[in-house]
């Protein structure tokens, strides 16, 4: 919902609606350019609906799309955060990141994990700013040197 205080509104999505896939496609052109890679392979739409996970869009007070994030589902306990993306000086970053925690906990999960390339500098302040520590490699990211994996407990 949105407020005076804070004008984006958080709304769950299909991970392929159009408002969504705009903001991936911002997402995908980005890290290719920074990194080489879109990143589109390791985040299939499937894994971000129900009961694997789910997908949020943020819109700002006109009711446009201005960022996003999945959250996948990989066990009883950790959740992996997926494609998020804020525009610009939208503010809607650390709003989408706290309504993903929010809804893990919901989940029952007791930990957030998440990976970004290296160059990404951008991201890996702003994880870390929120919360986010260097975490041991898993899944896909074992042994990939450009890869950084964070993580963060849920656990009051």
């Amino acid at each position: 919902m949105c407020d005076a205080a804070n004008p984006i509104a958080i709304e769950y999505s299909d991970p392929e609606s159009a408002d969504a896939q705009a903001l991936i496609d911002a997402l995908s052109a980005a890290l290719l350019v920074l990194t080489g890679d879109d990143g589109r392979r390791r985040a299939p739409p499937d894994d971000l609906r129900a009961p694997s996970g789910l997908f949020l869009l943020a819109r700002d007070a006109q009711g446009v799309a201005v960022g996003c994030g999945g959250l996948r589902v990989l066990d009883a306990a950790v959740g992996e955060i997926k494609r998020m993306y804020a525009a610009p000086g939208s503010g809607a970053g650390a709003v989408i990141l706290r309504r993903l925690e929010e809804e893990a906990r919901v989940l029952g999960l007791r930990r957030l994990v998440l990976s970004t390339r290296r160059v990404n500098e951008r991201a890996l302040s702003f994880y870390r700013r929120h919360g986010y520590r260097d975490a041991a490699a898993y899944g896909d990211y074992i042994a990939r040197a450009e890869s950084v994996c964070l993580e963060r407990s849920l656990l009051p």
